[in-house]
């Protein structure tokens, strides 16, 4: 059974669904915060239970100790996870990195996954270090602004700044320091999503995760640079809908 107390740390909802409808548990991107993936629960509304990872850190959960480990990061979010029913994941950029080692961890201890997508990052052998974690300040606050991840001049100011910064630079060094484990492709199917002017992640790199499951896979390219999904939320959520579309809880709560 999940860790109802721990949930209620890790996890936000945003609307209600009904109890029988698939659930969708989403991951955000380094330095991001649960509150991203709001619109796409509000397009979902009714039909899948969306919750989304609150990193330690940020925002709500400011006071607790960030996690610079990617691996875990995955353990404390699986162990929050763990449960007998169903489990799709929906991770983007360093989300979807996360996302793919938790889908490891449930499937491992028999935790139905029964979607896995991943948006906007390379497959794990393809991965870059940019050495972002290591930049001065201004560099990367100069890449975090090229990414369109904020507007431009926001992380200018000094509180912002001291808030903000730290955290980011945590998860660069996360995401960056992570290699992946060898280990079998999972039997879950995925779905890789990837934007077509992304500056960092080209499509064929997206489309490498065809390698980490046995399961089907399709790669959709969407319009749009690293944040693709912030503009087309109704397009991802199309998407969700049609992979999840098996499952017997999203027709009974599409039918009401």
């Amino acid at each position: 059974m999940a860790n109802v107390a721990q949930g209620d740390r890790w996890l936000r909802k945003f609307h209600a669904a009904p109890e029988e409808a698939p659930h969708l548990v989403c991951f955000p991107y380094a330095g991001g915060s649960a509150g991203w993936f709001s619109r796409l629960s509000a397009e979902l509304a009714g039909e899948v239970r969306l919750s989304s990872v609150q990193y330690p850190g940020r925002l709500d959960r400011l006071r607790d100790r960030p996690v610079d480990d990617l691996h875990v990061l995955a353990d404390q979010v699986f162990a929050v996870l763990h449960t007998s029913r169903p489990l799709a994941l929906f991770g983007h950029s360093m989300g979807a990195v996360v996302a793919f080692e938790v889908a490891r961890r449930l499937q491992a201890a028999s935790t139905p996954v029964p979607h896995l997508f991943v948006s906007g990052r390379a497959a794990p052998h393809l991965q870059r270090d940019t050495g972002a974690h290591l930049m001065s300040d201004d560099d990367l606050i100069t890449k975090i602004e090229s990414l369109g991840g904020v507007e431009p001049g926001v992380l200018r100011n000094a509180e912002l700044r001291a808030m903000v910064l730290p955290v980011v630079r945590n998860d660069y060094r996360a995401i960056e320091t992570y290699r992946c484990a060898p280990a079998p492709p999972i039997t879950v199917p995925i779905t890789a999503l990837a934007g077509t002017d992304d500056p960092i992640v080209s499509v064929p790199n997206v489309g490498g995760w065809t390698r980490y499951t046995t399961g089907s896979f399709t790669l959709e390219e969407l319009p749009g640079g690293h944040f693709f999904p912030a503009s087309q939320w109704g397009t991802v959520a199309d998407l969700v809908r049609r992979e999840l579309r098996g499952s017997a809880g999203l027709r009974r709560a599409r039918d009401r």
